[in-house]
């Protein structure tokens, strides 16, 4: 037999369509992903700009000293 589910025209099948509207649930976890990149972002930001700057108890060399 047929499963005449799929014609349906509610039922929108495993695949939704690109127009159709997400679920508040898919919406909060875009937006829990996206606060979790953001963070990670901001993390290895703030890693590279520690690296790149001497740190404050290190003496300066400077290369115009005589």
């Amino acid at each position: 037999m047929q499963d005449n589910r799929a014609s349906s025209p509610h039922d929108r099948g495993p695949h939704l369509h690109a127009h159709t509207a997400p679920t508040t649930q898919q919406m909060r976890i875009v937006g829990q992903r996206r606060r979790e990149a953001e963070e990670k972002l901001e993390h290895h930001l703030q890693e590279a700009r520690h690296r790149s700057h001497p740190h404050g108890d290190e003496p300066r060399q400077d290369n115009n000293s005589q």
